[in-house]
């Protein structure tokens, strides 16, 4: 019974994923280093992340169109579990590590989901 319901689901998301696309918008956050966002073959890779020398990496899964503004970055597509994903890799990249998050608060955030 419970398989029912999330079979259902799932072609309930492929239609309104085929038919209006699944859309998370993220914010790149930041207070004293500029960090740079940009996409390279199937990456997004964040430079300068808390003055960091080497840049870091976030896997694009499948057919999602990622595109960087300034401040603002837009993951879309029609899967939503690839959209999800990619976002969540985004922002898994730059989780701050050995510092207090209160303070450290740099990074990029979704902001907001939808189709």
């Amino acid at each position: 019974r419970a398989l029912v319901g999330t079979f259902g689901a799932h072609i309930r998301n492929m239609i309104k994923g085929v038919t209006e696309g699944f859309v998370y918008k993220m914010k790149v956050v930041y207070s004293h280093f500029p960090i740079k966002v940009s996409v390279n073959d199937g990456e997004v890779v964040i430079d300068n992340f808390l003055g960091e020398q080497y840049p870091r990496k976030a896997k694009i899964f499948g057919d999602v169109k990622v595109n960087v503004s300034k401040d603002d970055i837009t993951v879309e597509g029609i899967n939503r579990e690839e959209v999800g994903q990619t976002a969540a890799n985004i922002e898994k990249a730059v989780r701050v590590k050995n510092r207090d998050i209160r303070v450290f608060q740099d990074g990029v955030y979704i902001v907001s989901k939808g189709a």
